[in-house]
């Protein structure tokens, strides 16, 4: 049975530091989770390679050949390892959605550049949601209720949901003085045709079993159709903010539904333990905590 590469590379650390908490900190785990990786080991080749000591554990007789065997051919893989990732050290990837990084993140980037001249940003925009274990992506900002096990999540804000249409449709439409109002206009929704449910049974309105209306799978392009006179809208008000400030929007109605979701800085620990993510990641939380609620 072929044994892990990782669990080889456990053995060679906890080797080099002997005591368990001394590698748990070089490898970003847990001393339980090393202890875990040496049973295994041990237990797949058959034999046992450290005895306990005061200070921690020593390698015995078997130890000391494997480690004799593994411990220069690591360092090799050590010493590429680093020069590979010299490069892009100070370089930082995000994943959000594009209607987020439009309206609220690209617009604040200059000041973080600005501060942090020695870190490069690259932002990838998309709907789905990577997989930030397998996929080179630092960290996403994420919609949601912030539960993403094996993950670390960071709160960052809670924007709410408003009603916004063009001037002009508002204009020549009937009056919205209510919630209920926005039924006699064409709605414009989100993807999966949720937002505008929600919206009226948190305001007591039954709606009809079927909304009609255009969907779009990012709030920017539903914030294009609703200027365009398409219907109303229900977006984040952070992703309105410019087009109300343009008066190529307008909010109809006062009424605001805070969203039960939240946006949230999501990173897998090993990106975390990078000194250029958590630089990033603590200017998010500090410009988020900055925004109007």
């Amino acid at each position: 049975m072929a044994v892990r590469f990782s669990l080889l590379h456990t053995f060679v650390v906890v080797a080099r530091c002997g005591r368990m908490r001394d590698a748990a900190d070089v490898m970003a785990l847990t001393p339980g989770a090393i202890s875990q990786r040496i049973r295994e080991l041990e237990d797949a080749i058959g034999y046992r390679l450290f005895t306990r000591t005061q200070a921690g554990v020593a390698l015995n007789a078997a130890g000391e050949a494997l480690f004799a065997s593994l411990d220069a051919p690591f360092r090799m893989i050590e010493d590429v390892d680093r020069n590979l990732t010299s490069a892009s050290a100070q370089r930082v990837t995000i994943s959000t959605t594009g209607s987020f990084a439009a309206s609220w993140l690209v617009p604040r980037l200059f000041e973080f550049s600005r501060r942090h001249a020695d870190i490069d940003i690259v932002v990838e925009t998309e709907n789905r949601i990577v997989d930030l274990r397998r996929e080179p992506i630092d960290l996403a900002i994420r919609h949601g209720l912030g539960n993403y096990p094996g993950l670390e999540a960071i709160w960052l804000m809670a924007p709410e949901l408003i009603v916004v249409a063009s001037p002009e449709l508002l204009r020549t439409g009937r009056p919205v003085m209510t919630p209920a109002d926005c039924l006699a206009f064409p709605l414009l929704h989100d993807v999966d045709r949720t937002d505008w449910r929600l919206w009226f049974e948190a305001h007591g309105i039954v709606a009809p079993r079927v909304l009609k209306g255009p969907a779009f799978s990012d709030d920017h392009l539903k914030i294009e159709a609703a200027a365009s006179g398409q219907g109303l809208a229900l977006v984040r008000d952070v992703h309105a903010e410019d087009g109300l400030r343009a008066k190529r929007l307008a909010q109809p109605i006062a009424a605001r539904w805070p969203t039960r979701f939240a946006y949230y800085a999501v990173a897998a620990s090993e990106a975390s333990q990078r000194p250029a993510v958590r630089r990033f990641r603590d200017w998010l939380v500090k410009e988020a905590s900055e925004t109007p609620p």
